[in-house]
């Protein structure tokens, strides 16, 4: 599977504990993400059409509103980093 390295890094970030929040307007469509590492920092390669491609792919997803995180495809399309633990 093709993964730009934007996506690589959020997938990455999720694979290590992180999570996508995000903020619906009133029709319901998400309209901001913000991608956190497990320590709570924010990364700024996450934008809202790289967000939009992890789910269209089925590489994230949410459960009961609750943020997002990554899918067992997810983990098998993300490539194995340096500092992964």
């Amino acid at each position: 599977m093709n993964i730009s390295k934007r996506e690589q890094r959020v997938l990455h970030v999720l694979a290590q504990g992180g999570m996508i929040r995000f903020e619906r307007a009133d029709n319901g469509r998400v309209t901001v993400v913000d991608c956190f590492n497990r320590d709570g920092f924010r990364l700024a390669d996450c934008t809202l059409e790289t967000f939009r491609r992890l789910r269209r792919r089925r590489l994230i997803r949410s459960q009961s509103g609750k943020p997002y995180q990554i899918t067992r495809r997810g983990l098998e399309a993300v490539r194995a980093q340096l500092d992964n633990r």
